[in-house]
């Protein structure tokens, strides 16, 4: 069974930095997509930066040039770097990732269940 373990969440002020961590584990033959979701309270969930397995990367424009993510193919991990929080960063982030299990091998979507991050002075 697949499995998305998130990490790293926390308060902070505006204007610190978080570093999330998501490992996927279980019987896997391929991780194609990884990525990070966040839904603050009353809204839907929201991209926040994708990767694929050739680490190409795709930012919400709200987090350009804050944010960084990155993955590591061996450890079967994704990592967000979060620079310069802001107050409206506030929100359940969620790891996400396109996993092809070893029976089948269909690529499925996983998520995992979130950490709360929360920026306030």
């Amino acid at each position: 069974q697949v499995q998305l373990a998130e990490s790293g969440g926390g308060l902070v002020q505006p204007g610190g930095s978080l570093r999330l961590s998501c490992a996927a584990s279980g019987s896997i033959f391929h991780i194609y997509a990884m990525g990070w979701y966040r839904q603050a309270p009353g809204k839907q969930r929201e991209l926040v930066a994708t990767i694929t397995s050739g680490n190409r990367t795709n930012y919400a424009d709200s987090v350009k040039s804050r944010f960084t993510i990155s993955r590591n193919n061996a450890k079967n991990t994704v990592d967000l770097q979060m620079n310069s929080l802001k107050p409206e960063d506030t929100a359940v982030y969620f790891c996400n990732a396109q996993i092809a299990p070893l029976r089948p091998p269909v690529p499925y979507i996983y998520w995992g269940q979130g950490t709360q991050v929360t920026v306030s002075s």
